[in-house]
């Protein structure tokens, strides 16, 4: 007899990576009769049962994510993180916690990296050991290679959120207070312009989605983010995405390129998913020539270090500082800030105006806070008022 014969289990992982290599340079699906072909050209003959288990594995691995496939499958899963082959963690909205899955070593977290970056049109070697792509499914990930990962390729995945989320469910499952629930409702229909601050994984995607769902269905809301994340319930939604350059280093398309363009395109909202860059000047000039109800969102530890944050990016992207004060002024008109508590639970933390003080440079004033699920209300609260007031709107 010319080929051995295998039972179920285990899997040779030398005849195992025989087969995957066979099927991954056919660039072909993953099939009970092709990985059969393999086998039989590669001198073994399996049961069917076997077969079945072999699909299972190559098909995870070449078309899908390997033994990540169930954790991002999960319903609840946030985040999936490889710390290397026997590192594996997952949040499922209450933090992290370490998995069983593994992989067998750490060639394969660096294929497993490879290919999806490669799948996305983007580089990831030891010239490029970096890359952050959006999966077909939304999915985020970003990888990062030796050297500059020294113990060993790392992955992150966002898990893209599978349902959508409106303001009364996030008063339902008490991220936001029901108290709250007008306020936000008046200063979107106001076409008050906002900022949604908190810290990574705070939620600040999800409540600037379910605030945008508030705008009147008769707006056209212009959404700029670098990878899709964003959906609200809103009938008029058009979308423009940003762009990496390609492996030859051309093509790339900045947030604050398309900015520029949104201006362009007639829309009574302009919404930067993130802003974090140069487009932080594009925004401000654009609030600041009739685009009200403008909004989008910013990395920040507190309401109070949103000034701050915004000076920053603003000198960076070549602005003066007085100038980023000025423009931020009479751009904005309040922040909303988020907390993620060590619980895991996202909720409302504050909710802050945007002024100028004497000095010429824009602080805050706190309008409301929310502490143990209950809402204070502070020096701000009249200004929010009022600002409603002169558009027309009150929280009743």
């Amino acid at each position: 007899m010319t080929g051995s014969v295998l039972t179920r289990s285990p899997i040779d992982e030398e005849l195992l990576e025989r087969v995957r290599n066979t099927l991954a340079s056919a660039a072909q699906d993953v099939t009970p009769a092709r990985v059969a072909a393999a086998l039989r050209g590669a001198g073994a003959t399996l049961g069917d049962a076997a077969v079945l288990d072999i699909t299972d594995v190559l098909r995870a691995e070449i078309s899908g994510t390997g033994p990540l496939d169930p954790l991002l499958r999960e319903p609840g899963v946030t985040d999936v993180l490889v710390n290397g082959p026997g590192h594996v963690w997952v949040d499922r909205g209450t933090g992290l916690e370490q998995t069983a899955v593994r992989f067998r070593d750490e060639h394969a977290v660096r294929r497993l990296a490879q290919r999806l970056a490669a799948a996305a049109g983007r580089r990831l070697d030891d010239a490029m050991p970096y890359a952050d792509v959006r999966m077909p499914d939304g999915t985020r990930m970003h990888a990062v290679l030796p050297p500059i990962a020294p113990d060993g390729p790392l992955i992150s995945f966002r898990v893209a959120a599978g349902r959508r989320f409106g303001l009364a469910e996030l008063v339902e499952c008490a991220s936001v207070p029901e108290e709250a629930a007008p306020w936000l409702t008046a200063l979107v229909r106001a076409r008050l312009a906002f900022l949604v601050s908190g810290g990574a994984g705070s939620g600040k995607t999800t409540v600037l989605g379910a605030l945008l769902g508030q705008a009147d269905p008769r707006e056209r809301i212009v959404l700029i983010e670098d990878s899709g994340e964003l959906r609200p319930a809103h009938p008029h939604v058009v979308r423009l995405e940003s762009r990496a350059p390609n492996v030859e280093g051309a093509g790339r398309v900045g947030l604050d390129e398309l900015v520029r363009q949104a201006l362009r395109m007639r829309p009574d909202r302009v919404v930067v998913g993130e802003v974090r860059g140069a487009e932080v000047v594009d925004l401000l000039a654009a609030l600041n020539t009739g685009h009200d109800g403008g909004c989008g969102t910013l990395h920040a530890n507190s309401a109070d270090d949103v000034p701050a944050r915004l000076e920053a990016l603003g000198v960076a992207a070549g602005m003066a500082r007085d100038a980023v004060h000025a423009q931020a002024a009479a751009a904005l008109d309040l922040i909303i800030h988020l907390v993620r508590e060590g619980s895991g639970r996202r909720r409302l933390s504050a909710v802050d105006m945007v002024r100028r003080s004497s000095a010429g440079w824009i602080d805050t004033a706190r309008a409301f806070a929310v502490r143990d699920g209950r809402l204070y209300h502070g020096p701000g609260l009249p200004i929010l008022a009022d600002r409603l007031e002169q558009r027309g709107w009150s929280p009743a």
